[in-house]
Parts: C-alpha cells; sequence; structure tokens
C-alpha cells in the first residue's frame, strides 16, 4: 500500500512516479540509511509534505522502491531471455543479461541485497519484498530449467539462482563484468550435468 492519497488520482500517480524515480536513484547509488527523506525531496522536486502523503514513512517509500525494481529487474530479464527459443541458450541468456547490466556504469550490486544487509534484520516490509523478488526469480529459473528437460529443475533452478546472486555480488565488490562470465560458464556445466543425469542407463 502506498498510503491514503489526498491529491487527485493523476497528480497523484504522477507525483509519486517522481518520487519512486528520485529514490530509486539514491537509493541504489547510496544505499537506503544513507540517504535521507530531505535528498528524496530535493532531487524529485516535491514537498515533503506531499512525499508523506504518497508514503506515509520512509519504510513505506523503501518498500515501494523495492517492489517497482522488482518489475523492472523481472521485465528486463525476460525480454533478454525471449529473444531465444533453445532451451540451453535461454538459461546461459540470464547470464549474458547479468554481463551487459554489471559492465555498465549503473551497476551497484543487487538492491535487494544491499537492502536485506542494511534493514531486514528490523524490517518486515523490505524482509518480505526481497523474499518475494528472489522467489519469483527462483521460480521463473526453476521454469527454464524445466524447459531443458533437466531431472529435477527444482534443484537446477536453486543452483542457478545461487550462481546468479554469487555473480552479482562477486562483480559489485571486484567491480568487474567478469562474475558474470564465470557464473555462465558454471551454468552451461549444471545444465550438461542435468543432461547426463537425465540420460537413461545402460542396459
Amino acid at each position: 500500500m502506498l498510503g491514503e492519497r489526498t491529491m487527485s488520482g493523476e497528480d497523484s500517480t504522477g507525483t509519486e512516479a517522481r518520487i519512486l524515480s528520485a529514490a530509486d536513484a539514491l537509493f541504489y547509488e547510496h544505499g537506503v540509511q544513507a540517504v535521507g527523506m530531505d535528498r528524496v525531496r530535493d532531487a524529485s522536486g516535491v514537498s515533503l509534505k506531499k512525499i508523506y502523503q504518497c508514503f506515509p514513512s520512509k519504510g513505506a517509500l523503501v518498500e515501494a522502491y523495492l517492489r517497482r525494481r522488482d518489475q523492472w529487474a523481472r521485465t528486463a530479464l525476460e525480454e533478454r531471455v525471449a529473444r531465444y527459443t533453445d532451451p540451453e541458450a535461454r538459461v546461459l541468456a540470464v547470464f549474458d543479461w547479468l554481463y551487459e547490466w554489471v559492465d555498465g556504469p549503473d551497476f551497484h550490486g543487487c538492491a535487494f541485497i544491499n537492502a536485506f544487509g542494511e534493514l531486514g534484520a528490523d524490517s518486515q516490509a523490505v524482509a518480505e519484498a526481497v523474499r518475494d523478488h528472489k522467489t519469483a526469480v527462483r521460480t521463473y529459473l526453476r521454469n527454464l530449467a524445466h524447459e531443458t528437460g533437466a531431472a529435477d529443475p527444482d534443484w537446477l533452478g536453486g543452483q542457478l539462482a545461487v550462481l546468479l546472486d554469487g555473480a552479482m555480488s562477486n562483480a559489485s565488490i571486484t567491480d568487474s563484468p567478469d562474475p558474470a562470465r564465470h557464473a555462465r560458464s558454471a551454468a552451461r556445466t549444471l545444465l550438461r550435468g542435468a543432461a547426463v543425469e537425465e540420460a537413461p542407463a545402460a542396459v
């Protein structure tokens, strides 16, 4: 919930978008705790009064920021994967997408891991937003694994999710896209292993 709206629907929607865009850029680059609501006000050009009309607390704004990030990340990932029809290529496209993202100028790690590290122990709403995102990504990877005919797509999907999270964390720490390449190579190895596992045993 974004809080009770006292402005008109059209004005409120536009104002919320401006606030969220500003909060997204600030929270993602600098961290949630380092950014006060005054910085969101200055960046968005929206008064604190109007910000709190849309988002009754900073916690509510952080949750909305994470939900917005979830939609962006999953849509971007799915659009990249949709370019391919071969099941293995679709899985590997996940890591190609990751490489292009981390190699860009605006990569600052995984927003969800970052936010959970800062606030997850103290904010149930943040923890739930992070877990919802990670669950959705794992389910998506599980479905991609199922397309490959893997004997245990749930297990393979979990392994791919660990590779994805690990590559994002390492890329952030090392300031290099190389972990995405390493994760792609590891994913290919996992896919080949899954194919071997599903092959019928020799009689």
